[in-house]
């Protein structure tokens, strides 16, 4: 039951999660994302200290840590980048074709089951959906072919990680595998921080600095901690599922709160993606039906 309500929480997390990077973007990408990540290191930090915690930091520790943290790092900067020339509901929808990265990763890297045909053509689907989005994008400018390739690179960085992680099979707390994560990648951050001399707003929007608040706590500490929980107990590919329940919703709450368009190409694009996740996932049950 414990397992169910943590994947349910960061579905809806993550639902919520792509309109809230477009609103505490509205000051400028990088201090949103730096400011967000340092943020979440420091309260997942203090929580440690508060609850009278440890973190583990044996050799495997460490390398899940550097695995999580640059996976944070490299995907957050991406999204956040990308989220200023395409809708927050695309973002949801481009980052559905994550079960696929990381089933072709993981049987690669974790030597997880292979191609089929059902599989193969599930990939076309998808590609075939990005491309719909592509076509769609190109309408409203070639800047928003941009924020969908840097979603897309979001996707394969994160996907990369997450399977790292899973090869390294640390035996630590989540709660370590989370604040180490946040702490590499906040680490990083202050580095971009200084190189670029990101400044602070003098006026911070309110909706900007809620939103901010928002995904430090409940979006990095309290998302990645029950990320990591359902992570160490599920195989990487049905985590990654999760991106499969949350574009729908983020492109309904793109569209009642952001006034985001949504029209037939969008929809078609979002269906054939979808689809082709749905094949993939259940290609076992799909087989099963057939020889029934």
């Amino acid at each position: 039951m414990q397992l169910i309500t943590a994947y349910i929480t960061v579905v809806l997390i993550w639902a919520t999660t792509p309109l809230t990077i477009q609103w505490s973007s509205e000051a400028g990408f990088l201090f949103g994302i730096s400011s967000r990540i340092i943020l979440g290191a420091t309260i997942a930090l203090s929580l440690i200290v508060l609850f009278g915690k440890k973190i583990a930091w044996n050799k495997k520790a460490i390398q899940t840590y550097i695995a999580g943290g640059l996976g944070i790092f490299t995907a957050m900067i991406c999204v956040y980048w990308s989220s200023q020339f395409i809708p927050s509901g695309w973002i949801s929808i481009i980052y559905g074709v994550t079960p696929i990265f990381t089933g072709l990763l993981a049987m690669k890297i974790l030597g997880e089951r292979g191609l089929s045909m059902i599989r193969l053509f599930a990939i076309v689907l998808g590609i075939i959906g990005l491309y719909v989005m592509l076509e769609t994008g190109l309408h409203y400018g070639t800047k928003t072919t941009y924020g969908i390739v840097g979603v897309l690179a979001s996707s394969i960085f994160y996907s990369l990680s997450m399977v790292m992680v899973k090869k390294i099979n640390a035996d630590i707390d989540t709660y370590s595998t989370m604040t180490g994560g946040l702490i590499v990648a906040a680490v990083l951050f202050i580095i971009v921080w200084n190189v670029f001399a990101v400044e602070v707003p003098t006026n911070i929007p309110m909706r900007t600095g809620f939103s901010i608040l928002y995904l430090a706590t409940i979006g990095s500490v309290l998302g990645f901690f029950l990320f990591y929980y359902v992570l160490k107990r599920v195989e990487a590919t049905r985590v990654s599922l999760i991106t499969l329940l949350t574009p729908v919703s983020a492109l309904l709450l793109g569209h009642v709160l952001n006034n985001e368009p949504i029209n037939h190409e969008i929809i078609t694009g979002c269906a054939l993606i979808l689809s082709g996740l749905l094949l993939f996932e259940f290609e076992s049950a799909i087989k099963r039906i057939s020889v029934t």
